[in-house]
């Protein structure tokens, strides 16, 4: 039976997150310590006088994750290695409720859920948090995609510590780092979105002036970022455009495999480049959804080669 999942307390609301997003209100602390006591460590007043942690702690960050998926999603283990990339929830969380939007628009309106829909992601890295939400909201399958053996034991780890997910998540390695769908998808594979958090920066250096960009804008004297991240979950050569376009190319090879192949995109700038490269390689439909998080607007991009008589053929087969 699927546990129940609680929602937060009323508070001040993030009217810029989805509708259905469970952390409009601001953090109910009281609630998330009563899950998981060991936040209480980071709980403090900030310089306004609101209880909050610091959010340029990474194990203040990290602890704060672990209440949040145990109190709200059910996740009674959830840790990563040193360094690997904490995820913020609430813009993860946002993700995954506009790519259900997408799939309810081809379902007439409907958001088709349960273990018959499966999703992917690409590049899941050690903290498995989008099919660990896509799980506990939606009650999807996922499939986790990873280069890093580090981050592949993580992931198996959280999926063994916590009842159930082995029946629900799957984890693949990546063999070829240039590669992204190639090697993964098998010819019987069939997959009704796919999401992605690509690495965004074009080189070392730029991640880094980003990272300390961050730690400014926080006000702090730490030099770690708060959310982590290794080279690889980062920065790529050639940043995320060429990343997106090697997944564009190579999504052609599995045209008939996924409904709706997505991703993040962190630069508003590449999005009509890619808008371009996407009609050029013969796309039946093409979104760009903003999402907004605080001051912080991101967006994504969605393309699938499915026709019409193929997306109705699809659906009948697998929504209803």
């Amino acid at each position: 039976m699927q546990k129940s999942i609680k929602k937060p307390a009323r508070g001040a609301e993030k009217t810029n997150l989805h509708p259905r997003n469970r952390h409009r209100s601001s953090y109910d602390f009281a609630q998330l310590t009563e899950a998981l006591p060991a936040l209480k460590e980071y709980v403090r007043p900030n310089a306004f006088g609101t209880i909050s942690i610091d959010f340029a702690n990474p194990k203040a960050v990290k602890c704060l994750n672990q209440a949040l998926l145990k109190a709200y999603y059910n996740v009674e283990y959830w840790d990563i290695p040193d360094g690997y990339l904490c995820p913020p929830i609430p813009g993860r969380t946002d993700y995954l409720h506009y790519v259900a939007d997408l799939l309810a628009a081809a379902n007439g309106g409907k958001i088709p859920q349960g273990a018959g829909i499966t999703g992917l992601d690409i590049g899941a890295g050690a903290n498995l948090i989008y099919p660990l939400l896509a799980h506990a909201i939606y009650q999807w399958n996922m499939c986790a995609t990873e280069i890093d053996a580090v981050a592949i034991a993580n992931m198996q780890q959280i999926i063994q510590k916590n009842t159930g997910l082995d029946q629900a998540i799957s984890v693949r390695k990546q063999v070829h780092n240039t590669q992204i769908f190639n090697g993964i998808l098998q010819p019987n594979d069939l997959f009704d979105f796919t999401v992605c958090n690509p690495p965004f920066h074009a080189s070392a250096a730029e991640a880094f002036e980003q990272s300390s960009r961050k730690l400014r804008n926080l006000k702090t004297k730490n030099p770690v970022l708060n959310f982590g991240g290794l080279s690889h979950e980062l920065w790529c050569e050639g940043g995320e455009k060429l990343f997106v376009k090697r997944m564009i190319l190579e999504s052609k090879n599995f045209a008939s495999s996924c409904f709706w192949f997505t991703t993040l995109i962190s630069k508003g700038s590449s999005i009509d480049e890619l808008g371009k490269f996407l009609k050029e390689a013969g796309v039946q439909d093409l979104k760009m959804v903003e999402m907004s998080q605080g001051h912080k607007t991101s967006r994504f991009i969605a393309w699938t080669f499915l026709n019409k008589p193929q997306q109705k053929e699809w659906r009948k087969q697998r929504w209803m």
